[in-house]
């Protein structure tokens, strides 16, 4: 490397079939504008990984190629459910969370964190209506939309990771940095409905929100309880 040259700031996104792809997208449109920054969206393959709204993300590396990253994401979604019992995909991880300077995640991102075995005593956010699994994993869940402890840092339901990914451009680039990057994104949320919480949403809301998730709550806890078996 030239004397002059600016070192790289390797951010890795992990995608998966069935991510949720405002969880990596969101965060990915700040983090790939930080100066020295190069972002790595990761898979097995670099075959297009379908996501949950329908359409397909193309990796642009893969677990063989990826270089050691300095901040390791793991977005949530849909296929959370099976990449927590993947060997390969947590052995990644936890190679990857040795080194890193900071371990982090996005919605039930966090639980396949937890899968991995790297979240055991450590804060952390999750979408609201799973977050209480984190404790399967020794983790202690946080009701917040963006949770920093030590070097873990995550961010809530779907939409915090935008949030998110402006905490974590400010670790990274300092806040007044972070805070012209905000701008020229023009993020200044006025959504027209207030109800993006269980808190603001409402009890009967909630109610049948929660009902129609009751079959996924099956899945999700089974697998919960598969990841945590094979950390004993």
């Amino acid at each position: 490397m030239a004397a002059n040259a600016s070192p790289t700031l390797n951010i890795g996104i992990l995608i998966y079939p069935d991510v949720t792809q405002l969880d990596a997208t969101g965060p990915a449109q700040f983090l790939a504008r930080l100066p020295g920054g190069k972002l790595h969206m990761i898979w097995k393959t670099r075959d297009p990984v379908p996501t949950d709204a329908g359409f397909s993300i193309v990796p642009t590396t893969t677990f063989a190629d990826c270089p050691q990253l300095d901040v390791i994401c793991v977005p949530g979604g849909f296929g959370q459910v099976a990449v927590m019992t993947d060997d390969e995909t947590l052995a990644f991880l936890r190679k990857q969370a040795a080194g890193a300077r900071y371990v982090t995640s996005v919605c039930t991102g966090s639980l396949i964190l937890g899968a991995a075995g790297l979240l055991k005593g450590y804060k952390s956010a999750c979408h609201w209506a799973w977050r209480d699994m984190l404790t399967d994993f020794g983790a202690i869940p946080v009701a917040e939309r963006v949770v920093r402890d030590r070097n873990r840092i995550s961010g809530g339901g779907v939409t915090a990771g935008i949030d998110f990914g402006l905490t974590l451009a400010a670790e990274l680039i300092g806040e007044d940095a972070a805070k012209t990057l905000q701008l020229s994104f023009e993020y200044d949320p006025q959504p027209p409905f207030d109800c993006g919480s269980p808190e603001k949403a409402g009890e009967e809301r909630v109610k049948r929100l929660r009902e129609r998730l009751l079959p996924m709550l099956d899945v999700r806890q089974a697998a919960n309880q598969a990841a945590a078996a094979k950390l004993k």
